[in-house]
Order: C-alpha cells, then structure tokens, then sequence
C-alpha cells in the first residue's frame, strides 16, 4: 500500500559529481534525492542488531535516500557525504561533542556547525575514461605504471570480511595495508593478472612508493574535509578534527 503523506526531499549534489559511474547508472547524475529522518530512521538508529553487525549507517543512509541505484556502487567519499547529508537532515546543522583543548588544557563542549564543513571534489587528472572508476598513477621512486580504483561501499564490506578472516589465523599481524591495496590497484606496467598484482604488492612495492601512492589517492578522492576552525570562549582558535561516530546522529543533551 503506497503512503499518502509527502514527504519533504533535498537533492544532494555528489562530491564525485557521478564522474566514476556508468552512464546508465542514477548515481552518473551526480546527484541523490534524500528524505528527511523519520521516527522509522530514529528505530533504525537503535536496532542493536544493525549496531551489533556494523550496518547501522547503511540501513539509515538506506532508508533516506529516495533516488534508487545499487548501493554497494556507491564511492566512499559519496557515502560520506550522503551521511553528512543526513545528520543534518535528521537533527539540523548543529553539532555537539565533548572535545580535549591542548590550548585551553581542559576538555569543553564544541558546537559544530555541519554545512561549514567544506566538500572535497573529485581530482580528474589521471582518469582513465569518464564513467569508469581507473585512474593511472607512475610511481616515483620505481617507474612502475599501475591502474587502480577508489573503493566503494563493496570494497569496504569485502575488506572488512578479508581482514577478519586473516585475524582469525593470525590474530598480531596487521593485514589492513596490503589488503586495501590488493583491492584498490587493477594492474601493474598493464598486467592485470591477480598473482602479478599480488606478487607487486608483496615483493615489489617499496614503502616510499606506497605512501606515495597513499598520499596521492587523498588528494584525488571525493568527500567531506572533517577539519574545522573552531575559536573557544577564550579567544583561542583550534584546528579541530569532527568526530563522526554513531553519536553523530544524537545531538549531546
């Protein structure tokens, strides 16, 4: 039975402008249609399950957004945006958290406001083709030539279920580099292969090239700069990093 009730949208422009999808996907528009939060997302807010299993932001950012696309599609710095995006549609611009002042030493209430937060747009310089998520990077210290992807909503679930998988047999070592770049670099001097990339990644790729590499996908990516100026009762001004957790979409009393 369809609702009655209409329900006020906002259209939300991607920081990625849809330059990384197919054409024939929604999210190529660059743009998303959100409604605002609802009692229903406020229950979705608190389901400890979704809590328990780590989807909790999925299954709102799920529920507000009206235009339909496949989500595990979604970038990265999209959905950091979509979930910005909902904070603010939810409980205003406005936010309040508890943070630490090394200049002030002493721990005070800091008023955020959202949408003074500025977005991050996608770099285009080394895009392989429009509507394809490759970009091209020459390492520096080596010369070598690889391809490689931003992550989405898929990569990151993929990730997260490797990583367990490999704690699980040795529970001290530190899996999160090499599997994030197992699932970002498509190839290697234009060698797709999985065992040539794995091998690269492994036995090939110095340590100055990674960081290099790492350093160069920041400046690149789509998203939300978190870092914001904040000037306390005392005059002082901080450069302050916006904590986003699950208390993000509950405002401190």
């Amino acid at each position: 039975m369809e609702s009655n009730f209409n329900f006020p949208t906002e259209i939300i422009e991607l920081p990625s402008k849809g330059l990384l999808y197919p054409p024939d996907s929604p999210l190529a528009s660059g743009k998303v249609e959100m409604k605002y939060m609802t009692a229903r997302e406020e229950d979705i807010l608190t389901n400890r399950n979704y809590i328990e299993q780590g989807i909790v932001i999925d299954k709102l950012l799920q529920s507000m957004v009206v235009t339909k696309f496949n989500y595990d599609d979604l970038l990265i710095g999209d959905k950091d945006l979509l979930m910005l995006s909902a904070r603010i549609l939810g409980y205003g611009k406005d936010y309040t958290f508890s943070y630490y002042s090394y200049a002030n030493s002493s721990t005070e209430k800091v008023t955020v406001d959202l949408t003074q937060l500025k977005e991050k747009s996608l770099v285009v310089d080394n895009l392989v083709s429009p509507g394809r998520n490759e970009f091209s990077f020459k390492l520096p210290n080596t010369n070598n030539k690889i391809t490689f992807k931003l992550l989405t909503n898929k990569d990151e679930q993929n990730i997260d279920k490797e990583i367990k998988g490999l704690k699980k047999i040795n529970p001290k070592d530190n899996f999160e580099l090499v599997t994030r770049l197992r699932h970002m670099i498509i190839s290697v001097n234009g060698d797709s292969s999985p065992e040539t990339i794995n091998n690269f990644i492994n036995n090939g790729l110095l340590a100055r090239d990674a960081k290099a590499f790492r350093e160069y996908v920041a400046t690149i990516s789509p998203g939300i700069d978190l870092k914001y100026t904040y000037q306390f009762e005392s005059g002082v001004e901080e450069d302050i990093n916006v904590p986003i957790t699950l208390n993000f979409f509950w405002p401190d009393a």
